[in-house]
């Protein structure tokens, strides 16, 4: 089914009540690629994934052992900044609310810093991470997501703009106090909400 046979559907409302296409998108069925700087390969193998900051205990996983936590599913529409809006994937990893269970955190962890491959930083409080559906995911639509989209690993926040999870994730910061990532430094909005247009400061 094309886009436009789904455009009813699109003018309709979202899983959590929103409306599907928010203010200033335009509904699109490719997958464009947007990405600062250069792209990270990572194999699998060399891969790793850690939990720091605010912890009882850092934690460090390698790709099997983080395969080896609790799996799912999430269909979910995904928002980019610069106006595009796509639907329905189906996106698999792990959910932060599950991920976070496996972590000792502080009481007074409030914030979560990304840290990708690469470099690049963006930053959310803890509870819209467990709250929001945000999923550290591996596949798309039943494949392995490719490197361009931030394979083999990436943080999707389908409740916020796309920059709000970070491509190419090999870490989460846990903090007492909310700092800027590296798009919020050079402009662009903290909170990221698609449905109020938050793009820029």
């Amino acid at each position: 089914m094309g886009l436009f046979d789904r455009k009813t559907e699109i003018l309709g409302k979202n899983s959590f009540g929103k409306p599907k296409l928010p203010p200033g998108q335009t509904a699109t069925d490719k997958f464009q690629v947007l990405t600062y700087g250069e792209t990270p390969s990572i194999p699998r193998d060399k891969w790793r994934f850690d939990a720091v900051g605010l912890v009882e205990q850092e934690l460090h996983w390698s790709w099997e052992e983080f395969m080896r936590l609790p799996q799912k599913k999430l269909r979910a529409d995904f928002h980019c900044v610069t106006h595009w809006s796509r639907f329905d994937d189906e996106w698999e990893g792990v959910l932060f609310s599950d991920f976070v269970k496996q972590v000792r955190l502080k009481p007074e962890a409030k914030f979560v810093m990304q840290h990708a491959y690469g470099g690049y930083t963006t930053n959310l409080p803890l509870q819209w991470m467990i709250d929001e559906d945000v999923i550290l995911a591996h596949t798309l639509n039943g494949k392995s997501l490719d490197v361009d989209h931030g394979g083999p690993m990436r943080v999707f926040t389908p409740r916020r703009y796309a920059w709000k999870g970070a491509k190419w994730i090999k870490k989460v910061e846990f903090m007492a106090k909310d700092k800027p990532g590296f798009w919020e430094e050079n402009g662009y909005s903290n909170s990221a909400d698609p449905w109020k247009e938050e793009r820029f400061w």
